[in-house]
């Protein structure tokens, strides 16, 4: 017998929202992770806030949020709340009950600052890796660098000179009008010492390589553990030539101690003076030999001549991994935020889900 298409809604339900998410959904160890990193960062979210006033929206929720953002590629905050609204699972995951009310999408950019202010997006990456550390799963001797480019949320066009962007012939011949008009550059040499984006001025012009058009970019610096391929530092600079270089010396010095440890890269990180510092810490450089018929290489049958080596260009190739995910599931392609202090702590909250989901997955496979 075929039942009637009843139109009536259910009013009262007996089951909690804590019921309807299955027991063996792959988020429910997620949340087990992110409760136990906010809760080590009680006492910061405390030094925050004033101790009088209306209580505000917790501060645990709206990290929460945002990692689902990233868990689940949300391409905005609007979007985010939008799906708060009626996703039973996104609300779970954020601690609220079915019949709770749902923030502004504003409420992110006025606590953006606090969160800011205090590096919670720091503190939060080291409490998940402190995670990773006491299930012993991050190698301590082991590590491997590299690079990539971020996307900056500005234009071609915003890119003008610093002293008056509407000098002389700058922006060039443009025609169809408007507000948003056609611009020719072709002949006009623009470089960043002369020239800066006038919505994001930490923005620069980079290009990959040669065979590249130049975009407006910030670079992204990740130093991973080669047993697992967790993220162990992040770091995000301006773009410019020898940036990675020295995101690699700087993110050295952080694991240099009283073993000798290994630091993996590509070819890009073939040089003598970031070998020199790198030997010089204690760091013995598994760096891949750049052999360009146009290049010396710095890397000798020293190094070549050890097994370790040629583990570490294995290992090496883990960290294309959480650049690919970050850019494909997370929002690092092309970040929507504006500033190196907020596009850092963006890339920082990507890394830790990355990490979060990396320890899962590690975990369900035990």
């Amino acid at each position: 017998m075929r039942s009637k298409d009843m139109k009536q809604q259910v009013f009262f339900s007996f089951k909690s929202i804590e019921d309807r998410i299955p027991q063996d959904h792959p988020i429910r160890p997620l949340k087990k992770l992110v409760d136990q990193a906010l809760e080590s960062l009680s006492r910061d979210f405390d030094r925050l806030y004033s101790k009088t006033g209306r209580p505000s929206i917790p501060p645990e929720q709206l990290l929460r949020a945002l990692l689902l953002q990233i868990f689940f590629s949300v391409r905005s905050e609007r979007q985010l709340v939008e799906q708060l609204e009626y996703n039973m699972m996104f609300k779970w995951f954020v601690g609220l009950n079915l019949d709770d009310d749902i923030w502004n999408h504003s409420t992110f950019t006025k606590n953006r600052d606090r969160l800011l202010e205090g590096e919670i997006a720091q503190r939060f990456f080291e409490e998940v890796l402190k995670l990773a550390k006491e299930q012993g799963l991050v190698s301590q001797e082991h590590f491997t660098v590299d690079g990539t480019i971020i996307e900056a949320w500005a234009s071609h066009k915003s890119f003008q000179l610093k002293d008056n962007g509407n000098s002389g012939d700058d922006p060039p011949n443009s025609t169809g009008g408007g507000r948003n008009p056609d611009i020719d550059y072709k002949g006009q040499k623009r470089k960043n010492d002369t020239h800066e984006s006038k919505t994001d001025p930490d923005a620069r012009l980079y290009r990959k390589s040669k065979r590249t058009g130049a975009q407006m970019s910030y670079l992204g610096h990740a130093l991973m553990e080669n047993r697992n391929g967790l993220v162990v530092d992040i770091r995000v600079t301006h773009a410019e030539g020898k940036a990675e270089e020295k995101a690699a010396a700087s993110m050295a010095t952080a694991i240099k101690g009283k073993r000798r440890v290994t630091l993996g890269g590509d070819k890009g990180y073939d040089s003598n003076e970031l070998l020199r510092s790198l030997r010089a810490m204690g760091v013995t450089p598994h760096i891949a030999k750049n052999d360009h018929v146009n290049r010396t290489s710095s890397i000798d049958q020293r190094t070549l001549r050890h097994v370790g080596y040629h583990v570490s260009q294995r290992k090496r190739k883990l960290v294309e991994q959480i650049f690919g995910w970050g850019k494909t599931v997370g929002c690092l392609r092309k970040v929507k935020h504006r500033g190196l202090e907020l596009v850092h702590s963006i890339t920082t909250m990507n890394m830790a889900a990355y990490n979060l989901i990396r320890i899962r997955n590690l975990a369900m496979a035990w």
